[in-house]
């Protein structure tokens, strides 16, 4: 339910753990995530609100629909700062590394040689990273959200 909620916090370098990522299909999924969460010390972000009460102060509930005005709440209650850093890999959560040269020329899908941009890899999925247009619009959408004065961020 919050896939995309955790991407964003995957773009803003959070390092975050999807449900969807986990073997699905147990009765006791609920039980077993807050287990999760509390041995490694990760905090319970959901929409379910009987999730939310038994995971108390290691869980939240998220009632928004919209990205951004979840991306509020957690801004709200300090557990955030919205800033995007993509030192993330958006699909798995590994961290970023600087690509090797090599890796640029196998990925057919990097824009040309321009020598002032910067790529980034993933090992995991083995996928290339590089601040272009999509990051530039996140990077402006995050700010015109929050930093521009968005209702009741105060």
């Amino acid at each position: 339910m919050l896939g995309t909620l955790c991407r964003y916090l995957r773009f803003m370098g959070y390092d975050t753990v999807s449900a969807s990522e986990m073997a699905g299909g147990n009765s006791r999924e609920d039980t077993l995530l807050l287990s999760r969460a509390r041995a490694e010390g990760r905090i319970l972000l959901t929409m379910d609100r009987d999730l939310a009460r038994r995971g108390g102060d290691d869980a939240v509930l998220i009632e928004e629909k919209n990205v951004m005005d979840q991306v509020r709440v957690l801004a709200r209650a300090g557990l955030i700062v919205p800033e995007a850093r993509f030192t993330r890999c958006s699909l798995c959560n590994t961290l970023l590394r600087p690509a090797r040269p090599a890796e640029i020329l196998r990925a057919d899908y990097a824009p040309g040689r321009d020598p002032n941009r910067t790529f980034y890899w993933c090992a995991r999925c083995r996928k290339l990273y590089w601040h272009g247009s999509h990051s530039r619009d996140l990077e402006k959408r995050i700010q015109e959200f929050f930093l521009q004065g968005s209702p009741g961020l105060d």
